[in-house]
């Protein structure tokens, strides 16, 4: 379970650092605060589960499951986008990571509590 919980973190911190890289660097709004207002909607779905995952809740690891795969819908909306194929592709395959990571750890998780 412990390499399925490293996975989960892994990919978790990589679509923020993506998401904080395409926010930031690659596609910047002009106002500084309006941008990092926009970045903390863009990772809120993300950080409300994680102290529920760190903690070992089912319930919310499974939620932060569920929030993957907006990340992934969104990315495969942005590999249509030419420009910034490469940026969809790598937000689709982390968040697909995320979403098997963290179903394999719900499963062991629920195995752990019957």
């Amino acid at each position: 379970m412990q390499g399925w919980l490293f996975s989960t973190y892994l990919c978790l911190g990589s679509l923020f650092a993506l998401t904080g890289l395409r926010q930031i660097f690659i596609e910047p709004l002009d106002d500084l605060v309006l941008n990092l207002a926009w970045f903390g909607v863009q990772v809120l779905p993300l950080l409300v589960p994680l102290p529920g995952v760190l903690r070992g809740s089912i319930r919310a690891t499974f939620l932060l499951c569920m929030v993957s795969l907006l990340y992934f819908i969104h990315g495969t909306m942005v590999v249509f986008e030419p420009e910034l194929r490469v940026l969809g592709l790598v937000e689709a395959v982390f968040a697909l990571g995320l979403c098997a990571a963290t179903s394999f750890v719900v499963r062991k998780l629920r195995e752990k509590a019957h």
